[in-house]
């Protein structure tokens, strides 16, 4: 993970953000092509921001400090507790910004604010084989490949393979209370 002063910031998503979300998404149909679908239409948005209630799940925004641009959105998906600490990271560039590495490190923040902030020890993010920007940023954020899980998620009309990568957090790392002592 970089430890370098980040470009980037996070932003908890809200519901606020819908128009600027929105019109981002549209405006990177090309971009997320295959890959996923995010709500592009208001009523969509909403019913969509339904699955951050509660807490299992978090969404953000990236911004560019400089410019307050958003390029892109991260998200911490199903939260566990107990013995296994970790949840699954989203991901996702916008086209207006795409190409200068602020996902990476948008993506290495949220690394950063889960394993020290949320005391997660485990992520994982799971990703189309073809999608090669996506194995990328994984890679150079020292994410491990763990195998592929067929037909593991329904995208785009189809149940779609997916490699499985995964990052755990770096000693020392402080256990959430919720974890066991035996």
């Amino acid at each position: 993970m970089p430890t370098m002063p980040s470009r980037v910031e996070l932003h908890p998503l809200t519901l606020s953000d819908q128009d600027e979300f929105c019109a981002l998404v549209q405006a990177s149909a090309e971009l997320h092509g295959p890959w996923m679908q995010l709500p592009a239409t208001p009523e969509a948005f909403r019913v969509w921001m339904r699955r951050f209630d509660g807490g299992g799940n978090l969404g953000f925004l990236v911004r560019v400090r400089e410019t307050g641009e958003t390029a892109g959105m991260v998200n911490i998906n199903s939260i566990i507790r107990g013995r296994y600490q970790g949840a699954s990271l989203g991901y996702a560039a916008f086209a207006p910004s795409a190409g200068h590495g602020y996902m990476t490190e948008g993506v290495a923040v949220t690394l950063h604010y889960a394993f020290t902030e949320l005391r997660l020890h485990r992520l994982e993010a799971t990703i189309q084989p073809a999608n090669t920007s996506s194995l990328a940023l994984v890679k150079r954020l020292g994410f491990r490949y763990e195998g592929v899980s067929p037909d593991y998620l329904y995208i785009d009309g189809g149940w779609r393979d997916h490699e499985r990568w995964a990052v755990t957090a770096p000693a020392p790392w402080a256990p959430d209370p919720s974890l066991p002592e035996v």
